[in-house]
């Protein structure tokens, strides 16, 4: 080959290497910015998950006003470290602890009386009355009551029944009198009310926390509206909550159960957390048992027990009652209570046929054990509720800082003032 043609090639050649060293600078550089724009992108991402975890955990205060050091302690026990970033924001507001849980002895004898309940209110007051007696002179500190233990359970008998239950102050300890009967309250207002007047006479009569199943409750404002209501009772403090049933059973199953509370009741717009002698409690009504957020929220309240009135049917309850009650109690490391009434063995032969509760009445603990528990028929679930259990369930899994607030969270929206 000549110098000439060398020279030619050797040109070429370096001008392939440079054409090609710039398209590779090229692709090079546009990939180190697209590297550049996503990383800047999951830079600003996590900013902002910052920024909204710390949002949600700065809104955690003390729903029951105790706030302060406790308030801090329990924001920070939320956070958990994942993969060396600490996530927040699981609770909001951030879970709170029973406050008597550091002093109460530890140990609760609780009664859930499995009541037969008939068409006569005033035997079904009495017979009330009877088994918190008895439930107390055996040592029951908590006393349960069943749904709709004053009345049957259907559409027809929730209008006549009801009662007012409206200003809690009515029932407070100044109105009652040792023997009982109400100081401010005229015979025509007593008469009006005998199912809460007996109630609250007989919760300060035996000393005990008397959760008073529910009662069909007629609004003191509006009469037409009426609700299913349950009053906790705290000896001589009188009322200190009524929760009015959120989340109303309307069901229809084909050729087995039809039934609907909406056609007579308003839902209530409320959850209910209580402080009382043995502990924060939280209350729901049969059908609320079935949303695990309402049970979330009130342990994440400080709630130490969930108790649940109410009345299953003989469709739902062979596969749903124990099972709904050992979800919530696993779910969120807590007793579960719940009462319910006795079967009437007639009630499908009556025409038009009644409604048929399962009964069933049990006691939950933090472990999802059952600890006590009856058949259909009247009697008194008795058992004793180490609240120490709780702490050691939640020592040994701690699902309250394993929760992921950078995937979820739970906002309690209407927290207690």
């Amino acid at each position: 080959m000549s110098g000439g043609g060398a020279q030619t090639l050797a040109a070429t050649a370096l001008a392939a290497s440079l054409t090609f060293f710039a398209v590779s600078h090229r692709r090079v550089a546009s990939v180190s910015r697209r590297i550049d724009r996503v990383a800047a992108r999951v830079e600003r991402e996590r900013q902002r998950t910052r920024r909204s975890s710390l949002a949600l955990a700065s809104a955690s205060g003390d729903v029951h006003g105790a706030g302060g050091e406790e308030g801090g302690k329990s924001s920070r026990a939320t956070a958990d470290a994942l993969g060396g970033k600490r996530v927040t924001g699981a609770r909001v507001p951030s879970p709170r602890r029973d406050p008597r849980l550091a002093t109460h002895p530890g140990k609760v004898k609780v009664a859930l009386c499995q009541l037969s309940v008939g068409d006569d209110k005033s035997r079904n007051i009495d017979a009330m009355v009877a088994a918190v007696r008895a439930a107390a002179r055996d040592g029951a500190a908590l006393v349960v009551l069943p749904e709709m233990w004053n009345c049957p359970y259907a559409n027809a008998s929730f209008p006549t029944y009801a009662e007012v239950i409206d200003p809690i102050s009515r029932w407070g300890p100044s109105s009652c009198h040792e023997t009982g009967a109400f100081a401010n309250e005229s015979a025509d207002a007593l008469s009006a009310s005998p199912s809460v007047a007996a109630l609250a006479a007989v919760a300060r009569e035996t000393g005990v926390v008397l959760v008073g199943g529910s009662i069909p409750e007629r609004d003191s404002e509006d009469p037409s509206l009426l609700y299913n209501a349950c009053c906790v009772f705290d000896g001589d403090r009188g009322l200190v909550a009524r929760h009015r049933k959120t989340h109303l059973f309307d069901l229809d199953i084909p050729g087995e159960i039809s039934f609907k509370e909406s056609d007579t009741l308003s839902a209530g717009d409320a959850l209910t957390v209580a402080d009382t002698a043995i502990g924060r409690i939280g209350v729901g009504v049969c059908f609320d048992m079935r949303f695990p957020e309402l049970a979330a929220v009130c342990a994440n309240r400080g709630a130490s027990m969930l108790v649940y009135p109410g009345a299953f049917n003989t469709v739902t309850g062979p596969l749903h009652w124990e099972l709904l009650q050992r979800a919530r109690a696993v779910d969120n490391q807590c007793f579960v209570l719940t009462c319910s009434p006795a079967r009437d063995v007639e009630a499908r032969a009556r025409r038009p046929p009644a409604y048929e509760a399962w009964g069933h009445s049990t006691v939950v603990g933090p472990f999802a054990e059952v600890l006590a528990t009856t058949d259909e028929n009247e009697s008194i679930v008795t058992c004793e509720c180490d609240l120490e259990q709780i702490a050691t369930r939640r020592r040994n899994m701690p699902l309250e800082t394993q929760r992921r607030g950078d995937l979820y969270a739970l906002v309690d929206r209407k927290p207690p003032p």
